[in-house]
């Protein structure tokens, strides 16, 4: 049974409509990424599931007691709250239940039997019936549990804190509800890398269906059972991940383009027909004007496809082959080292990313590569003819109050690229904004928008080095697959910073990466050629330290048996000369294994290879998801043996290599 179900929704703003007669559902355990363009209505849809705002018209259903907790792209907290009090907020309602039965209870205590203590008895029983069905008697474990689950200090003040961070603590405050579904808006915002896998883990293990808004492409394919898109005020499913709906969806628009073509075909024919004169005495004829009065009208309501974005960079004249080079480069800021002795070089027409945590120092190594920014220790050579065009994330270039058109070509209605005159209103449009929109100010614009708007800011200037930092967020996936291919053709140099994944994989021929510490070093490819080679690079080393402790492990086992002997032949000479009698007396040995721990050695790697598999299977059917829309009970057994297996490996890995080193 659905745990939730809207049918025939239909909301509109102005005279656009974002839901069109739209219908949805959602089953226990599915994890539902909705996707579609910016301003297409998708936090709408999400607001209206957690029944924060309503539907114009339809019909919704949601099952009796239904709990959902929705978490907003940029939650808002008390500063001055502890993170425990910010992640005990969540259960508010479960613990002013329990006050108000403590204060039943205080009462009831001093109330003669009567009317009223029968009222109070009533209003108490009624009270342990909540706090049982919402296991709130232990709100202050649950709140403990769950920061040990998503590694938070409950001691640490919400101000304190990292963006990332900050999400980590909405993504608690939500958990500790236990809710039946869950609803993430831009979920991946404000995370790096490690933050990014960390959240997919934890919601693939989640017991709560899951309705999510994202446009990384890489973390729908790992955490999404269902795609549902809002296109033109319709909710399209597409069973699996984004992989499979990029295939299906292709074969539909497809399917739809040609009947279009065939509908507006025969309309054509219609047309020429009517305006040749009709015998309107003719039933057949009479048929066939309504006919095409029918198709008129169908024709009329179509929706077509929105337009994709029009980029098209202006090219400024070429920067010499050489746009930066550093030597030992060092950047601290007090005592804390953030480059440490960096070289590298960038030529002209690279395209390099930089990836790394959360306050690794992405920006100001970019900042030195371009020259804003004096290097403590080291040199920096900055190119010649260098003209750079920078993205901010924070949009701080946009004048709030400024209008589109003045944003894009201030005291002008013409903007030139490429050598090509057109008008602002044109160009603006290329960027799908509506001619009636040039003169609105800025700050009327949604955020994929302003990063929109951005963009054709950024396009209309010639440049030949561009400096992306973060411009994947809040950009639909049409506009992030357009921009792919634009980088991917541009003939300058492109430095980028991003936690998109795939936009990473598919624009960077190679990656500068934060290795700790202040070290960078970089990788030829993408992200996941970045990612294999550091994963190759950390296992050799692994094992070039495993080879050097078993080397000294050997020296130090010769140098024992050479003392050894050396004392041997002592006593043996003192007992021939009759002095000090050592006879009874054996050289120092290394304690052995025993029978039960030779045979518990060497059923080790048998078991640590089951308890892998076994971990594996499970992972595969929690990710699956339908575990849990089956049998909530058996999903529930599985993300706890899951979470065990991680343990029980530990202690077994642990308990291998104490026998090993003892057997050698």
């Amino acid at each position: 049974m659905s745990l939730y179900t809207i049918t025939g929704a239909q909301l509109a703003f102005g005279h656009v409509a974002l839901l069109d007669h739209a219908d949805f559902s959602l089953e226990p355990g599915e994890r539902v990424g909705l996707i579609g363009r910016n301003g297409a209505g998708k936090s709408s849809l999400l607001k209206i599931v957690a029944d924060l705002a309503k539907p114009d018209d339809g019909l919704v259903t949601r099952q009796q007691s239904l709990t959902t907790v929705y978490v907003p792209q940029e939650p808002e907290f008390d500063t001055d709250d502890t993170v425990f009090e910010a992640v005990a907020a969540g259960l508010t309602h479960a613990r002013a239940l329990l006050d108000e039965y403590d204060a039943v209870a205080n009462q009831l205590a001093d109330e003669p039997e009567g009317a009223q203590h029968d009222a109070l008895m009533a209003r108490m029983n009624t009270l342990q019936s909540s706090l049982d069905t919402t296991n709130a008697w232990n709100w202050s474990t649950r709140v403990a549990t769950t920061l040990q689950q998503i590694g938070l200090n409950g001691e640490a003040r919400v101000g304190s804190l990292s963006g990332g961070m900050q999400k980590r603590v909405a993504l608690a405050r939500a958990l500790v509800v236990q809710p039946d579904v869950l609803l993430l808006d831009e979920p991946t915002n404000h995370l790096d890398f490690d933050g990014i896998r960390w959240l997919e883990d934890l919601l693939v293990s989640q017991r709560a269906a899951l309705l999510f808004i994202t446009h990384d492409r890489a973390f729908l394919d790992r955490v999404a059972t269902r795609i549902v898109e809002l296109d033109r005020g319709r909710l399209l499913s597409y069973p699996g991940n984004f992989s499979a709906y990029q295939t299906r969806k292709a074969q539909q628009l497809e399917i739809e383009r040609v009947e279009n073509e065939k509908a507006d075909k025969l309309l054509a024919q219609e047309e020429v027909w009517i305006r040749k004169g009709v015998e309107a005495r003719r039933t057949r004829s009479v048929g066939r004007i309504a006919r095409l009065v029918e198709m008129r009208n169908q024709r009329a309501e179509r929706r077509n496809v929105q337009g994709n974005v029009k980029l098209d960079v202006g090219q400024g004249e070429k920067s010499g082959k050489i746009v930066a080079e550093l030597t030992d480069v060092t950047k601290r800021y007090g005592s804390r080292t953030v480059i440490d002795r960096f070289t590298g070089t960038v030529m002209r027409g690279d395209k390099i990313g930089f990836v790394g945590p959360n306050g690794a120092g992405k920006t100001t190594l970019l900042k030195i590569i371009l020259g804003e920014l004096k290097p403590d220790e080291g040199t920096v050579r900055v190119g010649t003819n260098l003209q750079v065009a920078y993205f901010d994330q924070m949009r701080a270039q946009l004048d709030l109050d400024k209008s589109l058109a003045d944003t894009i070509s201030p005291g002008s209605e013409w903007v030139e690229v490429n050598g090509q005159k057109k008008h602002v209103m044109s160009y603006l449009g290329d960027f799908l904004f509506a001619p009636e929109r040039a003169r609105s100010p800025v700050k009327s614009l949604s955020g994929g928008e302003r990063n929109r708007l951005l963009l054709a800011r950024l396009f209309a200037r010639p440049a030949n080095v561009l400096v992306l930092d973060e411009p994947t967020n809040d950009l639909d996936i049409p506009t992030l697959e357009l921009l792919e291919e634009l980088l991917t053709d541009y003939d300058g140099t492109v430095l980028l910073v991003s936690h998109d994944r795939a936009f990473l994989d598919n624009v960077a021929t190679s990656v500068i990466a934060s290795e700790g510490g202040g070290k960078w070093r970089e990788y030829v490819g993408g992200f996941t050629d970045w990612q294999l080679q550091s994963e190759r690079s950390q296992q050799l080393a692994q094992e070039a330290q495993k080879e050097a402790s078993r080397d000294a492990a050997k020296d130090t086992t010769k140098d024992t048996t050479k003392d050894a002997a050396k004392d041997a032949n002592k006593d043996t000479a003192k007992d021939a000369s009759g002095n000090d009698n050592t006879a009874g007396r054996n050289p120092q040995r290394a304690a052995k294994l025993s029978f039960k721990e030779q045979r518990e050695l060497e059923a080790l790697p048998q078991k640590i290879a089951a308890l892998e598999a076994e971990q594996k299977t499970i992972g595969a059917q929690l990710e699956e998801g339908s575990i849990f829309a089956k049998d909530p009970q058996e999903g529930t057994r599985l993300s706890e043996r899951y979470a065990a297996i991680d343990e029980e490996l530990l202690a077994a890995l642990e308990r291998w290599d104490e026998l090993e080193n003892r057997r050698k």
